[in-house]
């Protein structure tokens, strides 16, 4: 495979495997094995749509649009504030923390959140249609779709062996304590991004 397929395939890696609300949420679904194909193939089609609007010059609206990223902040840091709350709620509580006694989302429920997890958060505009279309536009008119196909594939092993591969932690999560701490690192992740995107935006609207 060309350098730039590779370069592409590893640069999107490496923003994209770290803790954050879509993992999160795709990882929970996959222990569960609740919508985990629907899902898996919404957030690689997501990031894939992201990748090409950035690489076909979106970048430069994005950085030039302050009110579309003021409501897509004040949108993310809200919705994750209100997950958070939920997971929290989770955590706390004694009782469905059993895989067969947890409630499940409908097919509809789960695309909408996996939807708010992707869609309004601003620091994937940042990260896929800013950084990842700057970075392709670099390398010429075929390296950068080269670039931009491996960072789509990246993205989509990636949600695959996050959802597909949760399953094996099943056995796990047969405990009620499992679930819980589960739930509790979830709850802890969801406020912690929802106060980084909420002040992150605040800092910036600061005078230097």
């Amino acid at each position: 495979m060309n350098a730039d397929f590779w370069t592409g395939f590893a640069t999107s890696l490496a923003l994209i495997v770290a803790i954050g609300s879509q993992n999160a949420f795709v990882l929970r679904q996959g222990i569960l094995r609740q919508h985990v194909l629907p899902l898996v193939l919404f957030c690689a089609a997501s990031d894939a749509l992201l990748i090409v609007a950035g690489i076909a010059g979106a970048g430069a609206l994005v950085r030039g649009s302050p009110v579309f990223m003021e409501i897509t902040r004040i949108g993310g840091a809200l919705f994750l504030l209100a997950y958070g709350l939920l997971a929290a709620r989770r955590a706390a509580g004694a009782g469905a923390l059993q895989v067969a006694d947890t409630p499940g989302l409908s097919l509809g429920a789960a695309l909408a959140s996996c939807f708010a997890f992707t869609f309004l958060n601003p620091h994937v505009y940042l990260d896929t249609v800013v950084l990842l279309g700057s970075v392709a536009n670099q390398r010429g008119e075929a390296g950068r779709w080269l670039f931009g196909t491996g960072a789509a594939l990246a993205s989509g092993v990636w949600f695959a062996a996050l959802g597909f591969g949760a399953r094996l932690l099943q056995p796990l999560f047969a405990r009620p304590l499992a679930w819980r701490v589960l739930d509790g690192l979830i709850a802890l992740t969801m406020l912690a991004l929802a106060a980084m995107v909420w002040f992150s935006g605040a800092a910036s609207a600061s005078p230097v």
